[in-house]
């Protein structure tokens, strides 16, 4: 099962991307409207973390750029009648931070706002979530971000070493991107590291 993918955009889709990687395979990536949005130049190295969806018609591959994403992603595959479609839908429309206030409310209201979700369903998928979204990692706050907690640091670090990097080479090129843009999410970091590795070649 593919968990992240790293390499070089090859080119943009109207559901998100094809990425491909060192050894030269592209793999087409679905992804929130959001990183569509923010998609680097073809050309340019961008790094997901990705959940396979396996089906008897068919295999996606869908890209985020947090693991947190990722796994609300895979929480909300976990309620009845709730598609993938419908779970990015969610995450194009909100960030996390976002989303879990809207499931502490439970402001069905907003919710109803995704295409495809209306009020009665809002309702259910809110229901179901509150319970489900507690057990995954809060987002670091902003003052905690700016100092590299250890959890996100670490994060970071394993996903690059996983890519072959050491960690004498990669640590302070990432402490300094988590200490210069503190607001960055971890897959944003990775990427912010590539390109400094990139550069120095």
């Amino acid at each position: 099962m593919i968990g992240y993918l790293q390499g070089r955009i090859l080119q943009k889709t109207p559901k998100g991307c094809i990425l491909v990687t060192s050894g030269g395979v592209g793999y087409a990536l679905v992804l929130p409207v959001r990183e569509i949005q923010n998609l680097p130049a073809p050309g340019d190295e961008a790094a997901y973390f990705v959940y396979t969806l396996v089906r008897e018609d068919a295999l996606e591959l869908y890209g985020f750029a947090t693991w947190e994403e990722r796994a609300a992603f895979e929480v909300m595959l976990s309620i009845s009648k709730l598609g993938p479609k419908t779970a990015l839908a969610i995450l194009s429309h909100f960030d996390l931070s976002s989303l879990r206030e809207t499931v502490a409310k439970q402001d069905g209201y907003s919710l109803a706002k995704v295409p495809g979700i209306g009020q009665k369903t809002a309702q259910r998928i809110l229901l179901e979530l509150q319970d489900k979204l507690k057990i995954l990692p809060a987002a670091p706050r902003q003052a905690e971000a700016a100092s590299g907690p250890s959890w996100v640091r670490g994060d970071i670090l394993a996903g690059l070493v996983n890519l072959g990097y050491s960690e004498a080479e990669i640590a302070p090129l990432v402490d300094a991107a988590l200490r210069d843009e503190p607001d960055l999410a971890p897959g944003e970091v990775i990427r912010v590291v590539l390109k400094g590795m990139a550069s120095k070649k």
